[in-house]
């Protein structure tokens, strides 16, 4: 199931039931896990470990060396779950020294044509990133969210989980669970209701968060006088206590 035009290096690690297209690198130090596909010209470094079932497109560059001019080589990491697709000319860089040396994906994540993950980027499991969508270095971003294309999160921002980024956003803010945000740079629009209607939340509990959503936009309230007024139902509802706990620990400041 390798095309002999793949050049794989000495010291990498295969699975099994794996595909390798036409053209494709694969260099020392990376593992590739069981019924992973790649198409044709895909590359893939390391240090690298990389899960099962994931499908890479042509032109991926995987695993590569990251872009911070502070990097010198050192032997750092990229982790990759299972399952995840991985479209044409996607980036994923691995990470520094400067944070844990790791760049860690989740699994069954959609990554849509020339999107980019930066290294030290800290990604969740079920995550979209569509076509052009960018996060640069030390950004962390929840189960579930989704990132319009074309839209780009500033260094070191978070995004919670069933965050939705509209397409074109520039985020500079970190956007709490739920949220949907929007422009550039992006403002909370409301909550992703719809999403959280397809993953099982029940009319109740997108109420509550709704309700939270108002306490925290709508009521004129400072950060601390929102969190506050939300502590007591924080403490019944652990889909509450997410938001709250989210928005206390933010080190960008959340959007406003």
């Amino acid at each position: 199931m390798i095309h002999p035009s793949a050049v794989i290096e000495a010291g990498a690690k295969i699975g099994a039931n794996v595909r390798i297209g036409p053209f494709c690198y694969i260099g020392a130090n990376v593992e590739l896990g069981d019924n992973c596909i790649l198409e044709s010209h895909v590359v893939i470094k390391g240090p690298s470990r990389i899960g099962t079932g994931n499908h890479f497109f042509q032109f991926c560059s995987i695993g590569e060396a990251c872009q911070d001019k502070k990097y010198r080589n050192e032997p750092t990491q990229l982790i990759i779950g299972n399952d995840n697709v991985f479209r044409e000319n996607c980036t994923v860089h691995r990470g520094t020294i400067q944070d844990k040396g790791i760049t860690q994906i989740g699994s069954r994540g959609l990554y849509m044509n020339s999107s980019h993950v930066a290294h030290d980027c800290v990604i969740g499991d079920d995550v979209i990133f569509a076509s052009g969508a960018q996060a640069a270095g030390h950004v962390h971003i929840g189960d579930w969210a989704i990132l319009g294309g074309m839209s780009g999160i500033h260094q070191f921002c978070h995004i919670g989980a069933h965050a939705f980024i509209g397409g074109g956003s520039i985020v500079v803010k970190d956007v709490p669970p739920y949220v949907m945000a929007h422009g550039s740079h992006a403002v909370p629009h409301g909550i992703n209701s719809e999403g959280l209607k397809r993953r099982g939340f029940t009319a109740e509990v997108i109420l509550e968060i709704r309700r939270a959503y108002k306490v925290l936009y709508r009521q004129g309230l400072t950060v601390p006088e929102a969190l506050a007024e939300l502590q007591s139902k924080a403490a019944e509802l652990p889909q509450l206590k997410a938001f709250t706990d989210f928005i206390e620990n933010a080190s960008r400041g959340i959007v406003r």
